[in-house]
């Protein structure tokens, strides 16, 4: 039997993504054996950064301002909005260095069998943001899965029938896969042969 206070460790690491039982014990097992300080670390910055980090007021992503760092600066082009589905995505197009206007993170995907629809991922923000007069194209950089292009196939007759001009990203990016675990090149020549 396992002691209450363990089982509620695994049971959190449980809810990372890909972690099952086996991994979550293994994980559990080894910080409390072999790297309490590592626990202790990992528990103050999972508290701190529960406490300090909420959504931008403007694209949504994560920050620890009322406005991220990337909506604030004037180097970015304003008339440019690239879409995408959460935080990691935006971060993998940032270190591909081919992409310098704005984002709107949906913080999901439309996923109808899960009962998500356009609304649960904030396409009314969205919406809002693309037809504040500034933004001329909105760049659709959503997964090549099933979600993924449902979701940007209503988004773009959303944004299309308020007369934006709507793109994606070219297929470079491979079918089924998540733009944070694609290589970096990969991403970067899909942002330049966007249609």
């Amino acid at each position: 039997m396992t002691e209450p206070a363990l089982q509620g460790l695994i049971d959190a690491l449980r809810h990372l993504p890909g972690v099952g039982v086996k991994s979550a014990q293994r994980m559990a097992f080894h910080l409390l054996q072999h790297d309490r300080e590592g626990a202790r670390k990992l528990a103050g910055a999972l508290s701190d950064a529960m406490q300090r980090m909420r959504h931008c007021q403007c694209c949504h992503t994560f920050t620890e301002a009322d406005i991220c760092s990337t909506c604030q600066d004037p180097r970015r082009n304003p008339q440019l909005l690239c879409v995408v589905e959460t935080p990691a995505d935006q971060a993998a197009l940032e270190r591909s260095g081919s992409y310098t206007g704005l984002y709107f993170v949906l913080m999901g995907r439309i996923s109808p069998l899960d009962g998500v629809g356009a609304d649960d991922i904030g396409a009314a923000r969205l919406l809002e943001r693309a037809t504040d007069g500034v933004v001329q194209e909105v760049i659709l950089a959503t997964g090549f899965t099933a979600e993924g292009d449902v979701t940007a196939h209503a988004l773009s007759q959303a944004l299309r029938a308020r007369g934006l001009k709507v793109t994606r990203l070219a297929r470079g990016v491979p079918a089924g896969s998540e733009l944070e675990y694609v290589d970096l090149g990969t991403i970067a020549h899909a942002m330049g042969d966007r249609r």
